[in-house]
């Protein structure tokens, strides 16, 4: 059930940064602003729990559920503009997916540590 936990929060934090970069770069590049400036702004707070992930810590989960709180904010934001609603729905299910995924690895990975080394 563990490795199911982490590989849920890892699988769907590599679909976010995908689902950024190919929408961002290739479907639907801003018009507004540079598209290096979008990727920049959206991708690189997801690099930064990107050992953490690949290595499985327990910490780096934890903290980065909340970073996944504000790509599910971004992706409902999204939905609610009509021109945007399926890149708004996808990245919305990708965080919420990678957000389960860290709570439930942080929560049995913690049992797990408990159980190894029970209090003297």
């Amino acid at each position: 059930m563990i490795l199911a936990a982490r590989g849920l929060a890892l699988i769907a934090y590599l679909i976010l940064i995908g689902l950024i970069l190919v929408w961002t770069t290739w479907i639907d590049p801003p018009e507004i602003v540079p598209i290096s400036v979008a990727l920049v702004i959206l991708v690189l707070p997801l690099l930064f729990p990107l050992r953490g992930m690949l290595h499985g810590r327990r910490y780096t989960h934890a903290w980065s559920s909340l970073l996944a709180l504000a790509y599910i904010t971004l992706g409902i934001t999204l939905a609610a503009v009509a021109a945007d609603r399926v890149y708004g729905i996808l990245m919305s299910v990708a965080s919420l997916a990678w957000f389960t995924g860290c709570l439930l690895y942080v929560k049995l990975d913690a049992r797990r540590a408990r159980a190894a080394h029970p209090p003297t």
